[in-house]
C-alpha cells in the first residue's frame, strides 16, 4: 500500500473511491488505464489490509462484464479458474414433485466461442483486481472514508485513520449499506423481502458439464451454477425463518434438505465451503449523484438475485462513470461537475429501474404456491422455449448487450 504524503496539507487526488470491491477496483484501474498517469486515483476500503482475499462467495460473470475485465487487463489473470456456462435449464415444480420438468432451456453463446456467462470464486477475481491496480499506480489504502465536504470545485474527503485528501470527484462504491451514501444524505426506495439466500458451494460425483440450473420452487428460486472441477455454487432462496433455521442445522440433516432440492442426477453431494445466508430485498438510491459525489453498484441499487444480474449491473455502472470522466477529462472540463455526472445518471437510472421491476415481479411470480400463477408461468415459459428468436433476445439481456452499452461492455477501452 501505498503511505500517505508526509505533509501538513491534504494529499491530492483526481478521484477518490469509497470501496474496493469488483466495482471500486475495475473504476480505478480502467480510469487509469484510460487517462494515464497523471490522472490521480485513490481507492480506500479497510477491506485492502486482508490480501490475498478469503472471500467463499462464487459470481456469475455476464459476457459483457467479461469484457469489461478484458479491456482493463484482469480477465488473463484469471481465466484458468472460471468455469464457462455452457447452457442453462429452467424448471418449476412443487418441493416433493418426483419430476422436475424442464420449460425452458438456453444454449451459452451470446457469439461463437463466447459464452454468455462465466462462474469464477470472488477470491480470486478480487485478488487479480488488487495485483492490476497496483501494477498501474492505483493508490490504495487500507482504511475506510469516514466523512467528506464539498465546496465549488473539489471535495474534502477524511478517512478513518486520520489523513484527509482533497478530490475533484469522489465515488460511494461501498455496498448496499453505504455509508458515503448515508452522509450524503440519498435516500433509499424499496423493500425487504421475507426472505434470505442460502449460499455455499458443493462437491458432486458426476461432472456437471457446464450446465447451470435454475429450480424455481414455492419458497423461491433455488440455482445451482458451475465451478470448475466437480463442484458448483449454490444460491438457494427460503424465508427468512426457514434460512435461519436451514443454516443453524446439524451437517446431516442440511445434507438431507440440500439434496431434497438439488436432486441426484449429478451422483453423491458434499458440502464443500461454509453456508451463509443473505437478507433479500430491492432498493435503489433516490438519486445515483450529489454535489461532486456518484454512487455505483450495491451502493446505487440492490436487487433481487433470481436473475443473477446484481453484480453485472453494477459494472455497467462503472463502464458509464467511466466514459463519462474520460470523455470530460479528454476535453479539460471539470470531471466533478454536475452535468458530467448528470451525463451517467441519466445513462443508468432507466436501465437499473427496469431490471429492478424485471426481478421483483419475476420473484412474486414464482415464489408463490399458486396453482393458476404456475400454469400461467409454465406456458409462458413454454412459449418462449419455442420461439427461438425471443430466447436469443433474453440471452443477449442476461449477457449485457442490450441498450446503450458502455464501450468497456463491449470489450474498448475508455
Amino acid at each position: 500500500m501505498k503511505k500517505a504524503a508526509s505533509s501538513n496539507s491534504p494529499a491530492r487526488a483526481d478521484v477518490v473511491i469509497g470501496g474496493a470491491g469488483f466495482a471500486g477496483l475495475a473504476l480505478a484501474i480502467a480510469l487509469r488505464q484510460g487517462l494515464g498517469d497523471s490522472f490521480r486515483v485513490t481507492v480506500a476500503d479497510p477491506a485492502l489490509a486482508m490480501v490475498p482475499s478469503k472471500d467463499p462467495r462464487a459470481t456469475a460473470i455476464a459476457a459483457a462484464a467479461r469484457r469489461l475485465f478484458q479491456a482493463i487487463g484482469v480477465w488473463d489473470a484469471v481465466a484458468e479458474g472460471a468455469q464457462p456456462i455452457l447452457d442453462m435449464v429452467v424448471t418449476d415444480s412443487k418441493l416433493d414433485d418426483a419430476v422436475r420438468t424442464t420449460f425452458l432451456s438456453f444454449g451459452g453463446e451470446v457469439e461463437e466461442g463466447e459464452p454468455f456467462a462465466h462462474m469464477i470464486e470472488n477470491r480470486f477475481l478480487i485478488d487479480a483486481l488488487v495485483a492490476k491496480a497496483k501494477e498501474v499506480g492505483v493508490d490504495l489504502r487500507a482504511t475506510a472514508v469516514s466523512g467528506f465536504e464539498t465546496a465549488p470545485y473539489s471535495v474534502g474527503v477524511t478517512l478513518a485513520n486520520g489523513e484527509s485528501m482533497t478530490a475533484r470527484l469522489l465515488v460511494g462504491a461501498d455496498g448496499a449499506r453505504s455509508k458515503i451514501r448515508e452522509q450524503a444524505g440519498i435516500v433509499t426506495h424499496g423493500w425487504n423481502y421475507d426472505q434470505s439466500a442460502i449460499v455455499t458451494t458443493v462437491a458432486h460425483e458426476r461432472a456437471h458439464n457446464g450446465r447451470a440450473e435454475e429450480h424455481f420452487l414455492p419458497a423461491g428460486p433455488f440455482a445451482i451454477l458451475p465451478l470448475t472441477g466437480n463442484r458448483v455454487s449454490i444460491v438457494w432462496t427460503e424465508s427468512n425463518r426457514d434460512a435461519e433455521r436451514m443454516i443453524a442445522l446439524p451437517d446431516d440433516e442440511f445434507h438431507a434438505e440440500l439434496e431434497k432440492r438439488f436432486g441426484l442426477h449429478l451422483g453423491d453431494l458434499k458440502v464443500a465451503g461454509p453456508r451463509k445466508a443473505f437478507p433479500l430485498g430491492l432498493f435503489t438510491a433516490r438519486e445515483f449523484i450529489a454535489e461532486r459525489l456518484a454512487l455505483v453498484g450495491d451502493a446505487a441499487h440492490v436487487i433481487h438475485p433470481i436473475a443473477g444480474q446484481g453484480l453485472n449491473m453494477g459494472l455497467r455502472d462503472v463502464a458509464a462513470l467511466a466514459e463519462a470522466i474520460a470523455d470530460a477529462a479528454r476535453l479539460g472540463l471539470d470531471i466533478g461537475a454536475a452535468d458530467v455526472l448528470e451525463r451517467y445518471q441519466r445513462w443508468r437510472r432507466f436501465d437499473t429501474m427496469t431490471m429492478g421491476v424485471a426481478t421483483d415481479g419475476l420473484n412474486k411470480l414464482f415464489s408463490n404456491n399458486s396453482d393458476v400463477l404456475r400454469l400461467a408461468r409454465d406456458v409462458g415459459l413454454g412459449v418462449v422455449e419455442r420461439l427461438p428468436a425471443l430466447k436469443n433476445v433474453f440471452i443477449r439481456e442476461a449477457a449485457g448487450f442490450t441498450g446503450d452499452v458502455p464501450k468497456l461492455m463491449r470489450g474498448e477501452t475508455v
